[in-house]
């Protein structure tokens, strides 16, 4: 069946932040999401329009409005922090955000009830149970269907740049996986997550989604859990491959950054460009040295097969993208890639703060906590 894909504005952009729920003492999950948004209601006993729940009870959801720039997405997202943690601190629970939670256990969750998480679970089984991980979603609009797959292939050539700045799941049940994104080799267990086809037309997008409903995998579209998919009741190309961002300085610097780089593949498509596609087997490798290295992670950049250091990569990619970053309004937003790059990403200061503590993990959880209610403090 046709999937329309929605009337939206050229890049405007919306944000989506999943947020941990920990013991201020302990540093434990706590499946407190229901408390916290039946206080949230409105007087009328709605839902709050923005603050949701996600698949476990130890999360909330913070969703932006549609907003042209990054800047204002963010302070959205800000404002929304504050009137959760109106409800949570006197509660004794404090809000992290990571890829992982450092020592958390599957078994020790509760799910959230409503059907179709139900649904996922007893469809998945361990692997959806498994499902403790926590990201950020960034939605970009694009003004015509006809670029909607193109952009989403060219974008693959930048995953691996997106998922090594935003690392910051080492820790996994309480182990030291020796990968800065666990959670990414994680999500894609799910059988409609992971890397997209790498479709050439609208009509294959369509033909893969009516080919997964007649044999019930998904319901419909929404069901896709690709790193990049179109979301066309939005009318955007949503970037899903990040992990949790731990402070909203680095939350404003990786959404600027997915915007400046769907609208620079939208320029080039204008221009009558053909945009760099890699094989598939090199956009899965380039996947896995993000996900195991991290910012030392060498990537593979053409179809030609040649390699650099992420890392050089992006200070180049910040100085082809700047232009367009003022011309969108985040370019103090683009520009704080390099301070990541500079100072550690998250996997690099949680390793470095379960290292400088005996390897508490607790003490890693504190950390979180405190990045994402002052940033990342100056070393002395």
């Amino acid at each position: 069946m046709p999937i329309e894909f929605a009337r939206s504005e050229r890049s405007t952009v919306g944000l989506e932040w999943e947020v941990a729920l920990v013991d201020r003492d302990t540093g434990d999950l706590v499946g407190a999401a229901d408390t916290v948004l039946s206080e949230l209601r409105p007087s009328d006993g709605s839902d709050h329009p923005q603050i949701t729940n996600e698949l476990l009870l130890n999360t909330v959801e913070l969703v932006s409005g549609v907003h042209h720039t990054v800047p204002e997405a963010i302070a959205d997202l800000e404002g929304q922090l504050a009137e959760v943690r109106a409800i949570t601190d006197p509660m004794g629970v404090e809000l992290i955000c990571s890829g992982s939670h450092p020592f958390g256990q599957w078994y020790d969750q509760q799910v959230t009830d409503k059907p179709r998480y139900h649904k996922l679970i007893d469809r998945t089984q361990w692997w959806g149970r498994n499902m403790m991980i926590w990201g950020v979603h960034a939605h970009v609009g694009v003004e015509t269907v006809d670029k909607v797959l193109p952009i989403m292939n060219g974008l693959l050539t930048y995953l691996p740049h997106l998922q090594a700045l935003s690392a910051s799941s080492p820790y996994w049940g309480g182990v030291d996986t020796g990968y800065a994104s666990n959670r990414a080799l994680m999500f894609q267990q799910l059988p409609t997550a992971g890397l997209p086809y790498q479709l050439s037309d609208w009509e294959q997008f369509e033909a893969y989604v009516d080919d997964m409903t007649v044999t019930g995998i998904i319901e419909d579209h929404t069901e896709v859990r690709w790193d990049v998919r179109p979301s066309p009741q939005w009318g955007t190309v949503e970037m899903r491959a990040c992990d949790g961002a731990s402070t909203v300085a680095e939350f404003g610097a990786l959404a600027s950054l997915i915007h400046c780089l769907t609208e620079h593949l939208s320029d080039r498509l204008d221009a009558g460009e053909r945009l760099q596609t890699l094989q598939p087997w090199y956009v899965r490798e380039n996947k896995w040295r993000a996900a195991r290295y991290g910012l030392d992670a060498e990537i593979i950049l053409d179809s030609s097969g040649h390699e650099r250091l992420v890392t050089d990569d992006l200070h180049d990619l910040l100085d082809t993208l700047a232009p367009v970053a003022r011309r969108l309004g985040c370019a103090d937003e683009l520009a704080s890639i390099a301070t990541i790059i500079e100072h550690g990403a998250s996997y690099q200061r949680q390793l470095a703060v379960a290292h400088a503590n005996a390897g508490s993990l607790q003490a890693v959880v504190s950390s979180l906590a405190k990045e994402l209610r002052h940033g990342v403090q100056p070393s002395a």
